[in-house]
């Protein structure tokens, strides 16, 4: 074995080390990354040819996890790993984002790339290594790569930008951003933040890329020591560079005029461009009437690929030259914005939230514990307590087609509003929340119209939320070698595929949530970064004034048809009182109010929370609970029901859980033989009085005859007296053999 192995160091000390030729070594490509007991092994193949007709890069990422990595079962019967999670699949968007940009833009073979963590200790958090490692695999395999790349995360703890940090520190974070590029440029950037400011988002990129920088050097080393500096030879593309300066020369100025015009819908664009291209198909073929059928196929899919090229170079010389965009606006300006809240009556909160051709319909649900989203995972066992998720029917954008299961996109754009969202809602918001947010329209931007619509329905729902947020995609033309550059508010769907960076950020009034980026070209400076953030922020402002003009605050109720909740606090040696021997009283306490209640222990205390379809029954479920938890009070009289008689008395259950004695000389007035003769038996509702707590044994004195009218005349009787405790009993004589001294 030719085993290679390398270490980078982190900024705070801790240690990073690539191995490869020692394990999947029939692969193209393979390392095992270690930190600490966290270990990762990333693989990749390619295939050796691309499918004909393929003009696009089939690149597929795999993230998974083996529960086994951390000592744990799979849940479930089977007791297998079954398909992704949403965190696997999340990770898998992080690496492909940051990988698919540079491979060759005429290299069209199938990847396959594929990580899997195979040891963890929950210290160290393995998804922001798993593009290193990703990286690491095409390094040393000869798949044309236009790397190295790395990803790191970084959080902002106690003010400090830190690295990479544990499952620990990132629990005090008020950022967590990771950040992926190459030792050049960033190319991807993800996170949340506590409303933090543009400069600090900015900051924790320099200190990510600075991080990122030595681990691309180190992967450079790796490729050069395991020989793999070469990489394959290929051709997946024939082109006529003839067709193309034919194509460029017919098309390119009808092209621009209708980028210039700016005064048509995408569909009516889209027919207008695809017009241009239909009919320099037909005059070519009308030319070249000597091309066979097949023959004329394949000029027509080189002139669609060509004219791709034609349309892109007419948009972005229209912005960059005129400042003018395709549907007519300036660079900073935000398409026309229409509002509504509570447009469906059924739901707790609607809203429709419609900026020019992208349109969100989203709803608010309010629940109870019971709907917490529990989450299994190998590393994170928890509950969720808000949920956002966001659907992409074909028909918004005006498809012909079946509509599928969620797809990887969906729960990308779904947790990036999620992320924007959800640190606005208050911790102490009993109710489990789930938005879900399902687009009519798109034509740009869709997560962030999930933000806003979602900001709204949760308002129209009445969820205290601290502060409305807003979100908005920036875009940025800029082509390689020269200084002019343009950066895009709002864009359009064609602008992010013709454009060079797809930039997404959500924020309140007072900074930024959350964040996504994408970069499509190189060189991107800070300088740029930072008027793109600017410019974001300018038009999140101008959104969110837009929604505070729909709904300037909260509703105060909420609405008739919601859930009511109450949550208090109990003690927590008073929680197995509640639930009772197998939940039984709980369950009794369920079954004759109508209420649903949980209980947990948080903090010390047991939380207990009680909903019901209205007050009354909430009102009797809490009276229980509360009887349960007094504390007994000597004095206090009680409702009480007798649970069993004795012929000294009975034993009253004067408090859920708790029976006193009921002497039979603390019935009536009157001397009773017997506590029959008094007319009660087991069953009865009797009233009585708590008159002493025995301090010794905790037990509890009752008596009926106090509440009662003393009868006239009536003589107590003398008490009768009591026996000595055994320390006054008098000295004992000893005995004769004491006596004797024996």
């Amino acid at each position: 074995m030719n085993v290679i192995k390398k270490t980078v160091e982190l900024p705070d000390g801790r240690t990073i080390s690539i191995e490869t030729g020692k394990l999947a070594k029939q692969a193209d490509g393979a390392v095992m990354l270690t930190m600490g007991n966290t270990m990762l092994l990333a693989t990749v193949c390619a295939a050796k040819d691309a499918v004909p007709g393929t003009d696009f890069m089939p690149l597929q990422v795999e993230y998974r996890e083996k529960f086994a990595a951390a000592g744990r079962f799979p849940g479930g019967f089977t007791k297998r790993e079954g398909k992704a999670s949403d965190y696997e699949i999340l990770t898998c968007r992080l690496v492909d984002r940051a990988l698919r940009p540079l491979f060759p833009s005429n290299y069209h073979a199938e990847v396959y790339v594929n990580v899997i963590l195979y040891s963890a200790d929950g210290v160290d958090m393995p998804d922001a290594l798993a593009g290193f490692a990703a990286s690491a695999a095409l390094a040393v395999s000869d798949i044309p790569f236009e790397g190295p790349i790395s990803e790191v995360r970084v959080a902002r703890v106690n003010g400090e930008y830190v690295v990479n940090p544990t499952f620990a520190q990132l629990e005090q974070a008020d950022m967590d951003i990771m950040v992926g590029a190459t030792e050049e440029n960033i190319m991807m950037v993800e996170g949340e933040m506590k409303e933090v400011t543009e400069q600090d988002l900015l900051n924790a990129l320099k200190v990510a890329h600075e991080a990122i920088k030595p681990m691309c050097r180190l992967q450079k080393e790796l490729e050069k020591e395991a020989g793999k500096e070469v990489k394959r030879e290929y051709c997946h593309e024939v082109n006529d560079e003839d067709l193309r300066e034919e194509v460029k020369k017919a098309c390119y100025d009808a092209a621009y005029r209708i980028a210039q015009e700016g005064n048509r819908d995408k569909h009516a664009r889209e027919d207008a461009f695809m017009e241009i291209r239909e009919n320099f198909k037909l005059s070519y073929a009308e030319a070249h009437a000597d091309l066979s059928e097949d023959e004329l196929a394949e000029k027509n899919a080189l002139i669609d690929r060509y004219y791709h090229d034609v349309e892109r170079d007419a948009m972005r010389r229209c912005v960059l030259d005129e400042g003018k965009r395709l549907d007519g606006r300036a660079t900073t300006d935000i398409r026309p914005i229409w509002c509504e809240v509570s447009p469906l009556p059924g739901p707790h909160g609607s809203a429709i939230f419609t900026r020019g051709e992208t349109q969100s319909l989203s709803t608010c649900t309010l629940g109870t514990k019971l709907d917490e989203k529990i989450i299994d995972e190998v590393l994170d066992q928890s509950k969720m307590r808000f949920l956002l998720h966001y659907n992409f029917p074909p028909f918004s954008t005006g498809e012909a087609k079946a509509q599928r299961g969620v797809g990887r996109r969906e729960i990308g754009h779904g947790h990036l509003a999620w992320r924007g969202l959800k640190g606005q809602i208050p911790t102490d918001f009993p109710y489990t929340v789930r938005v879900v947010s399902d687009i009519l329209e798109s034509n740009g931007s869709s997560s962030m119209a999930t933000v806003c619509a979602g900001t709204l329905a949760l308002m129209d729902a009445g969820v205290p939320m601290k502060k409305p947020v807003s979100g908005i995609a920036m875009g940025l033309i800029k082509n390689p070698g020269e200084e002019k550059y343009a950066v895009l508010s709002d864009i359009l769907g064609d602008e992010d595929h013709l454009g060079d960076m797809d930039f997404k950020t959500t924020g309140t009034i007072d900074g930024l949530t959350a964040t996504q980026m994408d970069i499509k070209c190189d060189g991107l400076s800070f300088e740029i970064l930072e008027k793109a953030l600017m410019q974001a922020k300018a038009g999140r402002e101008h959104i969110l004034g837009k929604l505070t003009e729909c709904m300037p605050a909260p509703r105060a109720e909420l609405k008739p048809h919601v859930p009511r909740i109450v949550q208090i606090t109990i003690p927590k040696e008073f929680i197995g009182a509640v639930i009772g021997p197998g939940g039984k009283i709980i369950q009794g306490i369920q079954e004759e109010t109508g209420a649903v209640i949980t209980i947990e222990e948080t903090d010390g205390v047991g939380v207990v929370q009680v909903s019901g379809a209205n007050k009354d029954v909430i009102d009797a479920a809490l009276g229980k609970i509360k009887s349960i938890v007094a504390v007994p009070e000597v004095g206090e009289v009680y409702d009480g029901v007798i649970r069993s008689v004795m012929p000294y008395g009975a034993f009253v259950e004067f408090m859920p859980g708790r029976d006193g004695l009921l002497h039979i000389s603390e019935i009536d007035w009157k001397r009773l033989e017997t506590v029959e003769e008094a007319g009660l038996k087991e069953g009865d509702h009797i009233q009585v009085k708590l008159v002493d707590i025995d301090q010794k044994t905790g037990k509890f004195k009752l008596s009926r005859r106090v509440l009662l009218e003393k009868p006239e005349g009536y003589v107590e009787r003398p008490a009768r007296r009591e026996r000595p405790e055994r320390g006054e009993r008098r000295e004992r004589r000893p005995r004769n053999d004491e006596q004797r001294g024996e």
